[in-house]
């Protein structure tokens, strides 16, 4: 166990470097077609990634409607009133479940460059 442990040391040190040569990389190929003067890497897909999940809370928040309009519109049908409820608990979890990703991917993207999700530019 401690041997493996200790083969796997020099890969996590060289994660960094690993890292630059990766967006060294990228930049190098970008360059010909015009494309190394936009955002790096982690800054695009912290935009891309926030622009999902603010697409998906959309959704979320259609789906918050729609069952508060069925729990509404019931008419004292316990069997549309509990399918409302559902809708509203599947829609909670998946806020929660939104929320979690959100600062997951924040997180790791700010851990390889620093701030980049929110504004575009740095």
């Amino acid at each position: 166990m401690s041997l493996a442990l200790a083969a796997s040391i020099p890969r996590i040190v060289f994660a960094q470097e690993f890292l630059k040569n990766v967006q060294g990389g990228a930049k190098t190929a970008a360059e010909p077609s015009g494309l190394a003067t936009g955002p790096e890497l982690p800054v695009l897909i912290g935009n891309l990634i926030g622009a999902a999940l603010g697409l998906v809370g959309v959704v979320l928040l259609v789906m918050l409607i729609y069952a508060g309009f069925l729990w509404m519109t019931a008419g004292g049908n316990t069997e549309t009133v509990k399918k409302a409820q559902q809708q509203i608990k599947n829609a909670i979890i998946g806020l929660i479940i939104i929320a979690a990703s959100y600062a997951i991917t924040s997180f790791v993207l700010q851990s390889f460059s620093g701030p980049v999700t929110g504004g575009g530019a740095e």
